[in-house]
């Protein structure tokens, strides 16, 4: 919270935000609150901080998942809703399991809550639509229920648009992408948010960089980038994976560093 207040106000365009889920994961970091409420307390000061610092048309993602009997991530949507204006809810599907549980379902999925301060939120759907494949444009041309061809034919050569539900692969131990922040994101999902949320040009906001990955996508895709760690490993990680990114590091510090497998 100490680099937060310095932030000038109506600056970011995009807030992109994976912070501690509480007691979810067996890390140190993931479990220095000893009640939900200290948990709730310490976000609605991290997210105050994150809505003044974002523009009016602005969006903030934040990602949230529950453990095995934790539902913490319910009562933070909850609370972060009455205060801040919803915008969208978005379920990322990892396509595999996790947290195997004998007396319920086993979860395979994360959420991210989306928050806006206007009606008129800067939007793009259109940047994240998702390919059709041959077989099926060549289907749907023959549906007889669309009298524009040619219209339709574009729309379908353009792709569907994405629905709420998100089908990504999380990172697998063997990944190259993979390197070593136990809570990293795919690119692809990171840069699906950023494509549709931003322009070339926008700064992009994370106070919890972690290993870098906001700031890859964010090189990816012509967006500035911003962003806040206060573990020198992973601030170390996310600076060493810029540098292999931009191709500044030697192969052997790369390895080394075990940025990549050989």
């Amino acid at each position: 919270m100490r680099e937060l207040p310095r932030i000038p106000g109506n600056s970011v365009q995009l807030v992109i935000a994976d912070p501690p889920y509480f007691n979810v994961l067996e890390e140190a970091w993931d479990r220095q609150w000893t009640r939900p409420q200290q948990y709730l307390d310490w976000t609605a000061q991290w997210l105050d901080e994150c809505m003044r610092v974002l523009k009016p048309d602005g969006l903030l993602y934040c990602f949230g998942q529950l453990g095995k009997r934790e539902h913490v991530f319910l009562h933070l949507m909850s609370a972060s809703c009455m205060k801040h204006r919803f915008h969208d809810l978005i379920i990322w599907d990892r396509t595999v399991g996790y947290n195997e549980r004998r007396d319920s379902f086993t979860p395979a999925h994360e959420m991210i809550l989306v928050l806006r301060k206007s009606d008129k939120p800067k939007f793009n759907k259109d940047a994240v639509r998702e390919p059709y494949d041959a077989g099926t444009i060549e289907k749907y041309l023959k549906d007889k229920r669309y009298q524009n061809r040619e219209k339709r034919l574009q729309h379908l050569v353009s792709g569907k648009f994405a629905t709420n539900i998100w089908r990504i692969p999380s990172l697998k131990g063997s990944s190259k992408e993979k390197c070593g922040h136990p809570t990293q994101k795919p690119l692809k999902l990171i840069e699906r948010i950023i494509a549709s949320s931003s322009e070339p040009g926008d700064l992009v906001f994370d106070p919890f960089l972690g290993s870098g990955t906001t700031a890859v996508a964010a090189e990816n895709l012509s967006r500035k980038w911003l962003g806040i760690e206060i573990n020198p490993l992973y601030a170390r990680l996310a600076d060493s994976r810029l540098l292999h990114h931009r191709g500044e590091l030697p192969l052997s510090e790369k390895q080394a560093l075990g940025i990549v497998k050989e």
